[in-house]
């Protein structure tokens, strides 16, 4: 039988993958490396659940982009459920961007 462990983390790999293909609309960065997403956890028996936050809270896509990152994530294989949580603490600010988006944004 396999490791439930392993099994959750191998999910949570997938997840994250799925994150990395949905993007800011005002950042051409995908929302992971934007530093958008601070934390994916994913439970033994597949229930997903993401901790983010947006650019702000007037952000445009404040309504539509939490149902969107719910929708990508529940399409996971092995993910049972999708919960995405928004969070301001701390609040986003760009020095959370990886720095394969700052490179990409041409911010040193």
């Amino acid at each position: 039988m396999e490791n439930m462990e392993v099994s959750s983390e191998l999910i949570r790999e997938r997840v994250v993958e799925a994150l990395r293909t949905i993007y800011d609309p005002e950042i051409p960065v995908n929302i992971y490396e934007i530093g958008l997403v601070y934390e994916v956890r994913v439970s033994p028996d597949g229930a997903a659940h993401i901790v983010m936050t947006l650019t702000s809270p007037t952000c445009p896509v404040a309504e539509s982009l939490p149902p969107e990152v719910e929708r990508t994530v529940a399409a996971v294989e092995g993910v049972t459920s999708a919960k995405v949580e928004i969070t301001w603490d701390p609040p986003w600010d760009p020095e959370m961007m990886s720095e394969a988006a700052k490179l990409e944004l041409g911010i040193f």
